[in-house]
């Protein structure tokens, strides 16, 4: 009896823990969308007030005069293709690390974990100074190959968590049969590790979309601009107009949660059974 009121009073705690850290999440989220659609003279006089009289005609306004399709474009195209770099530079890198013994693999483990804590001011100037140089500033490919060495080396210890998992039998089987590397790789390794994959898919891409003095530093112009470079350039122009920029911050905001909310159970999944696999 005492076990079970320990266990609702815990479950209680619980719920309203999460109840809590749900309200800081979305609050901000709601009153984004609340004062998008309200008057610049209503938010001013009440942050937190209500729209009497609703205009959602500032998001077609906002979307005809910043351009944000372009940006949005942009994001897209700079997120997909970091995420197609780092999984295939990531997924072989961490086969071999997980199937071989590596010369020198713990220096190579810690130089890996010590650039994940390097702060990126370190080396954005001389970066900057080298693509100047080599004509890869308003360059989205280049930017790309810049975030996935950033990433690479996070998805590489997190794939390794599902490859380590997977029967080395199933590999030597199809050694047997004749298989060469290239198709253990692709016929193997790949499809047993899609949750780790979809994990590192998703991180990789929120992250890349959300990123801002990076994107901010390669790509100058308008054109190549990405939805988060785009709104800074944008602050400027509304600083004054309250609705008009939460209703650009609303536009570039929304194609993250949706496509979070989309993979959301798959992300869970594939998180909690890499944190179990040795």
């Amino acid at each position: 009896m005492i076990a079970a009121q320990d266990r609702s009073a815990a479950h209680v705690v619980a719920y309203l823990l999460l109840g809590v850290a749900a309200f800081s999440v979305l609050f901000p989220l709601a009153l984004m969308l609340i004062n998008s659609i309200r008057t610049n003279f209503g938010i001013l006089s009440n942050p937190l007030g209500w729209p009497e009289e609703p205009n959602f005609a500032v998001y077609q306004r906002v979307w005809v005069e910043s351009k944000l399709g372009r940006a949005l474009f942009n994001s897209c195209l700079v997120a997909a293709g970091t995420v197609t770099i780092v999984c295939l530079v990531a997924t072989p890198a961490a086969w071999v690390i997980a199937r071989r013994r590596v010369p020198g693999w713990l220096v190579i483990s810690l130089y890996f974990l010590a650039t994940t804590t390097v702060p990126v001011q370190m080396f954005i100037f001389p970066l900057y100074f080298l693509f100047a140089k080599l004509g890869l500033i308003n360059n989205h490919f280049a930017l790309m190959f810049v975030y996935a060495a950033i990433y690479t080396p996070f998805s590489l210890f997190l794939l390794r968590t599902y490859i380590v998992s997977i029967p080395i039998e199933l590999e030597e089987a199809a050694r047997i049969d004749g298989a060469s590397a290239l198709q253990i790789l692709m016929r193997i390794i790949f499809p047993l590790t899609s949750p780790g994959l979809l994990t590192v898919a998703l991180i990789v891409s929120l992250n890349t979309w959300n990123e801002f003095l990076i994107s901010i530093t390669f790509l100058q112009t308008d054109v190549a601009a990405t939805a988060t470079a785009r709104f800074y350039q944008l602050s400027g122009r509304y600083g004054s107009d309250w609705p008009q920029m939460m209703a650009t911050a609303a536009l570039i905001a929304a194609p993250t949660i949706v496509f979070f909310i989309m993979l959301q159970r798959r992300f869970i999944d594939g998180i909690s059974s890499g944190a179990v696999k040795n």
